[in-house]
């Protein structure tokens, strides 16, 4: 499984985001398989949600890791592997140790402070799913920057390009936008988002593997780092 956790930076004495960016990942994730628990305040201004360790679950853990560091506020921690069933209806009810490693991993993003991107990525202790995590977590970090320096010029060609469902997306972006397509394509360029785009399914594969539930014959997950699994 894939546990995704967000907490708020600096959220002391400012106003609780967390109805907003629920809301946001509600749309994000609508109609979008690989959900397994959704989204759900889990304590103070921390959002939680459990994904699929498939294609899907672990391509929306990419898109959603990426829409929070985009955002700027939000520290971000995927955990990795397994998790207690049966599954209870909600997030901050469930336990096991993908959700011990997301905690870990949003302990460690909030400790990296700007202009590092504040995501991690724990996965078990075995190898090589170990190392896989850790990959993962290198090439997030590496799109988390190009996201997060992005300029307004740049996110606003992206995000009219992604909008598109024609079969030009670029020319109907460009009269989207009232420019030329050349424009458009600098504007992309400058973005990288062909380099972003390219990677993302990489990111996702890398999470995927790393989030299996261990083979037959695996050495069986337990506490990780010396924790216990349990919230």
């Amino acid at each position: 499984m894939i546990v995704v956790t967000a907490d708020q930076r600096g959220s002391t004495g400012a106003a609780d985001r967390v109805p907003e960016v629920l809301a946001r990942i509600a749309r994000r994730t609508e109609r979008r398989p690989g959900v397994v628990l959704p989204f759900d305040r889990t304590v103070g201004d921390e959002v939680q949600g459990v994904l699929a360790a498939d294609d899907d679950g672990a391509g929306l853990a990419v898109d959603l890791a990426l829409d929070l560091v985009r955002d700027g506020g939000w520290s971000v921690g995927i955990g990795l592997g397994t998790v207690d069933l049966p599954l209870p209806a909600s997030s901050r009810e469930a336990s096991g140790p993908a959700f011990v490693r997301a905690r870990t991993a949003v302990d460690r993003a909030k400790r990296r402070g700007r202009p590092s991107v504040p995501l991690a990525v724990v996965g078990g202790e075995e190898e090589p799913r170990a190392t896989i995590a850790g990959d993962a977590q290198a090439l997030l970090h590496l799109l988390g920057a190009v996201v997060a320096r992005r300029s307004a010029a740049g996110w606003e060609a992206v995000d009219t390009l992604v909008a598109q469902r024609g079969p030009a997306p670029q020319r109907a972006s460009a009269a989207a936008l009232g420019v030329s397509e050349q424009a458009v394509s600098q504007r992309l360029r400058a973005a990288l988002w062909s380099e972003e785009s390219a990677a993302r399914p990489l990111a996702a594969r890398l999470l995927r593997a790393a989030g299996a539930e261990p083979a037959a014959g695996e050495a069986s997950e337990g506490g990780d780092d010396g924790e216990e699994c349990e919230r």
